[in-house]
């Protein structure tokens, strides 16, 4: 009997995935050109930071508040900062395709990246622009004077720039300080689901591990606290800006299909009502029609006669 029960609920699951799927892939036909550009550009933002390692000098390390105020890590313990950074992202992904398995749905999860990629790209963009007019010297261990890995020698071929020497390339850059990339994915994925989230406990928690993974990144000595300081500030009017001006997400939880792409029999069918409309001298709008009839050379609309014979002077 628990076989059984087993069976039918994964069926469910089956029929549950394979129905958003069938949603989801008819709104990606229609709107994949924003994930398209935004997934180029997270491309474009590593090539900018392995461009901006050239130019890397090492030197001694600035004077940081942050720095007297937390005890450095070390050496052996820098992975905690990412170990918390690997948790919120794979959390957040996790939330977002649960309109797949979940009964439960308040967003489509083809919607809800367009509008995490728009804050990332903007948000990356600024950061773009602010490494490569300062080039500080780096913090991390890696980046100190007498670390081989702190300066890079010219590239030897173009392809050497643009396959930036994933992962390594990424994990041991440096100079692309101001402002920290860890805390821009962190406070758009709080951000997102503040807004979009539905427990409560959930949401205090996530603005307690963005506070924390700011206290680690500074503690590991990967950033300085300046690049954590901004990142606050300008993520979040960046994402303020931003979604003022994209269109709101429909509310699935209200039973919302208008953002479902039409076919074109649909659409086909809407411009045949709107003639059928337009020739019997109704409004398009459905919400505008009013009954008009024919009296005696006069127009009644609304129970108010307009005359519609010219009278000759």
């Amino acid at each position: 009997m628990s076989a059984w029960y087993l069976a039918r609920g994964a069926s469910k699951v089956v029929r549950r995935i394979t129905s958003e799927t069938s949603v989801e892939l008819k709104i990606l036909s229609e709107k994949w050109q924003l994930l398209l550009a935004g997934l180029v550009f997270q491309y474009v933002h590593g090539l900018a930071a392995r461009g901006v390692h050239y130019l890397h000098r090492p030197g001694p390390t600035l004077q940081d508040l942050g720095f007297m105020i937390l005890p450095e890590l070390g050496k052996e313990r820098g992975y905690i900062s990412e170990t918390l950074f690997t948790f919120i992202f794979l959390s957040f992904v996790l939330w977002t395709f649960h309109p797949f398995i979940l009964q439960t749905k308040r967003f489509y999860t083809v919607l809800i990246w367009r509008r995490v990629l728009a804050f990332l790209c903007a948000s990356q963009f600024l950061r773009i622009i602010t490494f490569y007019s300062t080039q500080l010297p780096g913090p991390n261990y890696h980046c100190r004077e007498g670390s081989p890995l702190a300066r890079l020698p010219p590239p030897q071929n173009v392809a050497e720039v643009l396959l930036i020497n994933f992962p390594s390339g990424v994990i041991y850059g440096c100079g692309d300080l101001i402002f920290s990339s860890h805390m821009i994915f962190t406070l758009v994925f709080v951000i997102t689901y503040q807004k979009y989230g539905s427990i409560r406990f959930i949401k205090m928690l996530a603005w307690c591990i963005a506070v924390s993974q700011s206290l680690l990144i500074v503690a590991s000595r990967k950033h300085y606290s300046v690049d954590v300081v901004v990142a606050w500030y300008t993520v979040n009017l960046v994402v303020f800006f931003v979604d003022k001006k994209l269109t709101e997400l429909p509310d699935r939880s209200a039973g919302s299909t208008s953002v479902l792409p039409v076919s074109v029999k649909e659409k086909d069918s809407k411009l045949k009502e709107d003639k059928t409309r337009l020739l019997n001298g109704n409004s398009v709008d459905a919400a505008d029609w009013r009954p008009r009839t024919q009296t005696n050379g006069k127009q009644v609309e609304n129970g108010n006669n307009h005359d519609t014979e010219s009278t000759k002077t």
